[in-house]
């Protein structure tokens, strides 16, 4: 990964992200720890080699611990490891996602629960668990990703859908609970950006023409494009916002 810019505050800030070893998620690790933080995060598949690979690479490894992020007790408790080994959490970055299509006509109430408890549940339990001691101390912000598909009514996975447009209001509300404490939390809803899993799984050539027919920067988006943007979101750039769903898509669809 290319490093475009330096958030000098971000150096020694304590970093944790769910779903930190694939995809953006390691991006944000590469990233984070490119930046001078020390980083953890949670994955359900063994991420060692990873750790291995990103300790060669800065000098020092980032902290990972295997667990499911729908066992909430599992998810907190990653949450107060991650702090003790590298001290009260600034920065929550809650990356975790499954974007799995399904039928609306046959889902069944156990698939709905099982997609929501990952692409929503865990949200408010890793923003309860790391809110409480970010408001104790008076700082920290905290990232929820959403995404522009509830924005653009895409069809195909309305448990996913769904979830996304409520991580918005949620971050919402949560940046009311905890603003008066001094605690940030936004929403960063990123295009459709170009993974190895994305191009496994659902990218064909007509789609990709086709949503890059859609954006208003005819180049798809990386990685790269959304680490930039919690880089800034994370930092003190962005002391003052809060409450906010900050669009990473190339110029597909306008807030305001």
């Amino acid at each position: 990964m290319t490093q475009t810019a330096t958030f000098h505050d971000l150096k020694g800030k304590s970093v944790y992200i769910t779903g930190g070893g694939s995809g953006i998620g390691a991006a944000l690790t590469d990233g984070f720890l490119a930046q001078g933080a020390q980083v953890a995060f949670i994955g359900r598949s063994d991420a060692s080699a990873f750790v291995d690979e990103m300790a060669a690479k800065h000098g020092r490894a980032p902290l990972f611990i295997q667990g499911d992020i729908t066992d909430m007790d599992a998810l907190q408790g990653s949450i107060a490891q991650a702090a003790a080994a590298h001290g009260p959490l600034d920065v929550l970055v809650s990356n975790a996602a499954n974007d799995l299509r399904h039928d609306w006509q046959t889902i069944t109430p156990q698939e709905w629960d099982r997609l929501q408890s990952i692409n929503l549940k865990a949200y408010f339990f890793a923003a309860q668990a790391a809110g409480k001691m970010m408001t104790q101390r008076g700082t920290g912000s905290i990232i929820n990703f959403s995404s522009i598909s509830y924005m653009m009514g895409n069809t195909g996975y309305p448990a996913y859908t769904a979830a996304n447009a409520a991580i918005t209001s949620l971050s919402h509300t949560l940046a009311r609970e905890m603003g008066a404490s001094g605690v940030r939390v936004n929403a960063l809803a990123p295009g459709w950006v170009l993974t190895e899993k994305q191009l496994d799984k659902w990218a064909t050539p007509e789609g990709l023409a086709a949503h890059l027919e859609r954006q208003s920067l005819k180049t798809h988006l990386v990685p790269q494009d959304i680490v930039d943007a919690v880089f800034f979101l994370a930092s003190g750039a962005s002391r003052m916002m809060t409450g906010q769903c900050m669009v990473v898509d190339g110029g597909v669809v306008a807030t305001g």
